[in-house]
């Protein structure tokens, strides 16, 4: 008897969250999509602040910006070499 309880609470549950799903389902994607929609419009409105801040240029004017590189021209600082060799 009580497996047979089991199996029928379980069916019970499933077809409640199926109905569950079906009901409020749509509700709750609509809900997410529009959340995700307002993230990503504020990230681009930021972004496009941003980039309005920065750009001092005027039309048709062409800066080039290079970030400088710097090499380490130390060795020492890197390491001792091992030199391995293959014993058969």
């Amino acid at each position: 008897m009580g497996f047979l309880r089991t199996i029928l609470i379980i069916l019970l549950v499933y077809y409640m969250l199926k109905l569950f799903a079906k009901w409020f389902g749509p509700t709750i994607v609509g809900y997410a999509a529009r959340r995700t929609e307002k993230h990503f419009k504020d990230k681009f409105d930021q972004f496009q602040g941003y980039q309005n801040q920065e750009d001092n240029t005027n039309e048709g004017e062409i800066s080039i910006e290079k970030k400088t590189v710097q090499k380490n021209k130390n060795s020492e600082q890197l390491g001792e070499f091992i030199d391995f060799e293959e014993i058969e």
